[in-house]
C-alpha cells in the first residue's frame, strides 16, 4: 500500500531577529503560515530505506544530504523500528528559497512514516527539533507563533489567514540561510506584536546577497489588490496576499518568465 503526504510551503508572515542565544543561534519571533501547495512525499513499506527525487527541482538535490532520509533514519532509531520504506519525493519547491522546502519535506517524512509504521506520533515530535529549527512548525503545518529559534510554538487562531490567496515569487536564485544570518546587522528592532505590523529583519541582509529580491518586492507591491507583501524566511522567495483569487491569478499570469512563482492559498 502506497501512502502520500503533502509538504506545504512555509511562509513567515513576520520574522523578528531579537539577538543571539548562548549556543550561537539566533533568537527569533515569527509567525508561520502554510500554503495549500508545496512538495509531496510518497512511501510504501520496504525492507530497506531508499529515496527517489522527481520533479522540476530534483536535480538540485542529487548532491545533497537530503533531510527526508535523515528524518526517516532518525525516526526509525527513536521509535525502535526495524522496517524500511521506499520513498518518492516530488520536489516542486525551489531549494534554499525561504519557504521551508527541506524542512517541510522532513516534516512530511515524519508524518508519513508515523502512519506507515504505525508508531506513536510522540517520536516524530521528539525528532523534529534535531532536524532544523523550522521542522517543528512544518510538522504541525498550522498557523503558529514561533519563538526561541522558531521551535517554541503556540498555535495562532486568526480567521483572516485561512483561505487567503497568495502568490509566491522567487527570482531564481538559491540563498543560504547561514549566509543571510551572517550578514544580519545585529540590531534588535523590537518585539513582534500584530504580524501585520511586523517586518522581516533578514530582508536587508538577503537583499545585499541577492539584489533581485528588491525587484521582486517592488513588482509585487505594484500588483492590483495586493494587500500584504513580504520576503519569507531568509529569502529569496517573496510573497503577496490578495483580495481575491482573480487578482492573484492576474498577477501570476504577469510574472516575468525568468522568475519562479506559485499561486496558492493559505491553509
Amino acid at each position: 500500500m502506497q501512502l502520500s503526504e503533502p509538504a506545504p510551503a512555509k511562509l513567515n508572515l513576520s520574522l523578528h531577529v531579537r539577538g543571539k542565544l548562548p549556543d550561537g543561534r539566533h533568537a527569533l519571533e515569527t509567525v508561520f503560515a502554510f500554503c495549500t501547495d508545496g512538495d509531496r512525499l510518497e512511501a510504501e513499506a520496504a525492507n530497506h530505506m531508499a529515496l527517489a527525487v522527481v520533479g522540476p527541482f530534483a536535480d538540485a538535490l542529487q548532491d545533497q544530504d537530503n533531510l527526508v532520509l535523515r528524518a526517516a533514519k532518525e525516526l526509525r532509531v527513536a521509535a525502535g523500528v526495524g522496517a524500511g520504506a521506499s520513498l518518492i519525493l516530488h520536489k516542486d519547491l525551489p531549494i534554499a528559497s525561504g519557504v521551508g522546502g527541506g524542512s517541510a519535506d522532513a516534516a512530511a517524512a515524519l508524518r508519513l512514516l508515523t502512519r506507515l509504521w504505525g508508531i506513536d506520533p510522540k517520536h516524530a515530535s521528539a525528532v523534529a527539533p534535531k532536524l532544523g529549527s523550522d521542522v517543528p512548525a512544518c510538522l504541525l503545518s498550522m498557523t503558529a507563533r514561533g519563538e526561541g529559534v522558531g521551535d517554541a510554538l503556540q498555535l495562532l487562531v486568526d480567521p483572516t489567514i485561512a483561505g487567503t490567496p497568495v502568490l509566491l515569487v522567487n527570482p531564481g536564485t538559491a540563498l543560504s540561510t547561514r549566509d543571510v544570518f551572517a550578514k544580519w546587522d545585529g540590531n534588535d528592532r523590537g518585539p513582534l506584536g500584530d504580524w501585520r505590523e511586523g517586518r522581516n529583519d533578514l530582508e536587508g541582509a538577503a537583499r545585499m546577497l541577492v539584489p533581485q529580491i528588491g525587484e521582486v518586492l517592488d513588482w509585487l507591491e505594484q500588483r492590483n489588490d495586493a494587500n500584504f507583501v513580504r520576503m519569507s524566511g531568509s529569502g529569496a522567495t517573496c510573497f503577496a496576499s490578495f483580495e481575491n483569487e482573480g487578482a492573484r491569478d492576474d498577477a501570476a499570469a504577469a510574472c516575468p518568465s525568468n522568475w519562479w512563482h506559485l499561486a496558492s492559498f493559505l491553509r
